[in-house]
């Protein structure tokens, strides 16, 4: 009789033991994967688990888990940084003295922001995917043969001296000051040949005028 009852006592023990695995979802693997995301989640890493799902950061977790019926809270959260174009990318020396060089040569007759301008142009190009990557493949690029910025052409652009006042707008230029609303081109028309002005005219938007310098989109 003893036996016996020790007997049925082991069957159900088993039986109940065996009733876990048979749960929806219940597994040693998924079990260990859960306490892996948990161990991910508390210290913030941004990764992927064994199944390729994507682990979010920390910070942005303890936000959604701050969210409840009562709706958010005041929780200090990380907020993408939305930086200036300008401030987007690291210049190298020769790059900085190579706008420095061509604000100078473009725009040593105009004031402050006459240069800031040319500066702007430049850096918009740099940015825009119809131009090159780079301030000196912007200021050296030809296209079509034809040479985009005139002091290189001629020369000029060699045997400048530049100024401080030239300098200080490209270093307002690189820390993000843009007055230009997102000029691409600027003309002289008093100095350029009717042909090149038309093109301006017929092919671009006009967006404004400074000193002797009109800016195009």
């Amino acid at each position: 009789m003893y036996k016996k009852a020790v007997f049925i006592m082991t069957m159900a023990y088993l039986a109940i033991f065996a009733s876990f695995f048979m749960i929806p979802g219940f597994s040693p693997d998924k079990q260990k994967t859960q306490k892996e995301e948990l161990r991910i989640y508390k210290i913030g890493i941004v990764g992927y688990t064994s199944s390729d799902r994507r682990i979010v950061s920390c910070r942005i977790l303890k936000r959604q888990d701050s969210v409840g019926e009562e709706g958010p809270k005041d929780t200090e959260v990380d907020q993408t940084e939305v930086r200036n174009p300008a401030e987007s990318n690291t210049y190298h020396q020769g790059d900085i003295e190579i706008l420095e060089r061509i604000v100078e040569a473009e725009a040593g007759g105009e004031d402050d922001d006459g240069k800031l301008l040319v500066a702007n142009v430049v850096l918009n190009r740099v940015q825009d995917e119809a131009f090159p990557d780079t301030i000196g493949e912007v200021v050296f690029q030809r296209s079509n043969g034809v040479t985009q910025f005139s002091p290189v052409a001629s020369g000029s652009y060699y045997k400048v001296e530049v100024s401080e006042a030239s300098k200080k707008a490209v270093e307002r230029a690189l820390q993000g000051e843009d007055i230009s609303e997102g000029a691409l081109y600027f003309a002289a028309r008093r100095y350029a040949d009717q042909k090149s002005m038309r093109w301006f005219d017929e092919k671009l938007d006009f967006l404004f005028q400074h000193g002797g310098h009109e800016f195009f989109k």
